[in-house]
């Protein structure tokens, strides 16, 4: 079973590092996230259409609202991965520009070779997560250095500007945007899509390509991409009862939802809450 050995959450979004030995679903976030090895065997993932490899050379760059998952070869030992999760509001306090982190198209291709400075940086801060848990400030002052060295390594950061950003979150069509609220809403509702369709004035054929069109992902990843992040965001930040938390998000069972949250974060929410809390 995969384990979280240390995760850290802020403004700046949250940075896990995974001990992994199980593949997860297919899935986005609504923020850029960056996969770096710190050790073990080498490892892949799907990044849209893309396989992608995760290496001592390599990481894997992933836009916001990419799909991707990750693939494990059960023949291989496990890898221990630094994940990066960004907050676009984060990253721009570095260059307003950089806000366009959230929206398709801010990294040039899905997998690059690091640097040696990406990767003192790297090992660096999976130390000092490891035997420090508690140097929060140490840790983000890490956590900022690596994601300059990422974005001007990796992206063509110098023709971003706060236009394109904003541009990117406005071109969603009026009616997806409705439907979206509507999820955003209700979250514990599940995903018909022949009742949004409707709801949207569509038919369903051309409501899924509208939807793909404005969001980049279906229906079904884009809802179940929101609830992760709400999932994470209560069991990180609450004190509810993880079966509360279940029901609130519309699971059935704390089964199905201790299911749902493994194959999308690779560990249990319990382990999640346990681990993202060490440094309290």
């Amino acid at each position: 079973m995969s384990n979280a050995l240390r995760i850290a959450c802020g403004t700046f979004g949250r940075v896990a590092l995974l001990d992994m030995d199980q593949p997860l679903v297919r899935h986005a976030h609504p923020h850029c996230h960056v996969l770096l090895k710190v050790e073990g065997a080498d490892t892949a993932f799907t990044v849209g259409d893309s396989m992608v490899p995760l290496t001592d050379r390599t990481a894997v760059l992933v836009d916001g609202w990419e799909p991707h998952a990750y693939v494990h070869d059960p023949s291989r030992p496990k890898t221990i991965i630094l994940a990066l999760y960004i907050e676009p509001d984060w990253l721009k306090t570095f260059r307003p520009g950089w806000a366009a982190s959230g929206v398709p198209g801010f990294f040039e291709q899905p997998c690059g070779e690091i640097s040696p400075r990406i990767r003192h940086l790297s090992h660096d801060l999976a130390a000092e997560m490891m035997t420090r848990p508690e140097a929060t400030a140490v840790h983000e002052a890490l956590l900022a250095d690596l994601m300059i060295a990422v974005v001007e390594r990796f992206t063509a950061w110098r023709s971003f500007s706060s236009i394109r950003a904003l541009d990117g979150q406005l071109r969603m069509d009026w009616r997806i945007r409705r439907v979206v609220e509507g999820m955003r809403a209700n979250l514990a509702e599940d995903v018909d899509a022949a009742s949004l369709a409707r709801g949207a004035g569509l038919s369903r054929a051309h409501f899924f390509r509208l939807f793909e069109a404005s969001t980049n992902v279906p229906p079904r990843i884009y809802l179940n991409s929101m609830r992760i992040e709400a999932a994470v965001s209560a069991v990180v930040g609450e004190n509810d009862n993880l079966s509360d938390i279940s029901e609130r998000l519309g699971f059935s069972a704390p089964s199905h939802f201790t299911r749902f949250f493994r194959d999308h974060t690779g560990v249990t929410p319990s382990a999640f809450r346990a681990t993202s809390r060490l440094a309290g």
